[in-house]
Parts: C-alpha cells; sequence; structure tokens
C-alpha cells in the first residue's frame, strides 16, 4: 500500500504541476523601438563669409567642415556637413560650381544617379519639385525602405550655384524605427531648401 499512495502522491503532484503551468501561457512580446525625444524646433542662420550660398538650419544641430571626399579633398572649399549628434544623424551636403568641367545638364545627371543607386533597397522613390522665390529650383527626393538613405535633394540656380544634400544616419538603415527621426528631419530638410539663398 505504500507504494501505491506514493505513485499516487507523484501522479497527482505532476498534474498539479502540470495544470499550474498551464495557466501562464507566455505571448510573444511584438517588437518595439527606443522612444527618441525630438528638440524643440529653432533656427539660426548659416552665413559663412566666403561661402557662395546661405540657409537656415537647426540650433540642435553643426556645420562641420567637409575635408574629405571618398579620402580625396573635395572639389572646392564649400562642402558641409550638417551634423545631429543627438539623433546619430548627417546631411552631407556638397556644393559645385556650374561652368566648363560640370554643366547643369551633368551635375542633374549626377545627382539623379546617385540616388537611383538606393533601387536595390528602395521600396519607391518619391520626387518633389523645389521652385522658391530666392531662384531655388530643383528636386527633393523621399527614397522609402531600407534605403541608406532616405532624403535627398539638389538645389540650383541652374547657371552658377548647384548643392546637393543626403540623409544619412550612423546606424543599419531600418525604415520602421528610423521612421519617426526621418519625418522629424524631413521637415528640417525642406526649412534649409526654402531658406536657401544664393551670394
Amino acid at each position: 500500500m505504500p507504494i501505491v499512495k506514493g505513485k499516487l502522491l507523484v501522479i497527482i503532484s505532476l498534474l498539479t504541476l502540470l495544470l499550474a503551468a498551464c495557466e501562464n501561457v507566455p505571448t510573444p512580446k511584438p517588437r518595439g523601438y527606443f522612444l527618441v525625444k525630438f528638440p524643440e524646433r529653432k533656427y539660426r542662420t548659416f552665413d559663412m563669409p566666403g561661402y557662395p550660398y546661405t540657409f537656415e538650419y537647426p540650433v540642435y544641430a553643426n556645420i562641420v567642415k567637409d575635408t574629405s571626399f571618398f579620402g580625396e579633398a573635395p572639389e572646392n572649399p564649400y562642402w558641409i556637413n550638417v551634423d545631429f549628434p543627438s539623433l546619430d544623424g548627417k546631411i552631407y551636403m556638397s556644393y559645385k560650381i556650374i561652368g566648363p568641367a560640370n554643366s547643369f545638364r551633368k551635375l542633374v545627371d549626377d545627382a539623379f544617379k546617385m540616388t537611383y543607386k538606393h533601387t536595390y533597397k528602395a521600396e519607391y522613390i518619391d520626387e518633389n519639385t523645389i521652385h522658391t522665390p530666392n531662384q531655388v529650383y530643383g528636386t527633393f527626393y523621399e527614397v522609402g525602405g531600407n534605403a541608406a538613405s532616405s532624403k535627398q535633394f539638389f538645389a540650383s540656380d541652374s547657371t552658377q550655384h548647384f548643392l546637393r544634400g543626403a540623409l544619412y544616419f550612423d546606424v543599419t538603415p531600418n525604415a520602421d524605427s528610423l521612421a519617426p527621426v526621418y519625418k522629424f528631419l524631413e521637415q528640417d530638410m525642406w526649412h534649409m531648401v526654402e531658406t536657401l539663398r544664393w551670394r
């Protein structure tokens, strides 16, 4: 009899554990991303002596002179980066003088090719026309999907000045996690373009 009671006690214990384990069914948690706190939107003017352009940029960004283009010196001293240290992002801005070596058509074609290099990762590429009262014309590109640069533009007066900007982040591209930051900085990029003036 003691052996039967022992087996019965083991069976009852196992059933109790089994029933207790069934009460808390584990559920997978949805994937989440970090909450990004955006700074208050305010602007200041980039107006460095000698530069052929001026524009307004966010106070939470820094302007850094670009001294290297793929290991070589930039074509002229007017290349800059608009750095967003709190968001790990940067707008690389290259300036070119329109002339015999760089015709307007060639510069537009180059900007188009650089944007469309992202097509293997892009879900779509939208083109928006830039036309401001300050004689600034061009195209603002929105590249959807996990492309390395989802916001790009070129702006020009079509006779002398040509400025190209591309937003990159210091992280692996993930359209879902970066979507709020893209949207936030897109507004800043449009503000920069709309306040751009040639000198």
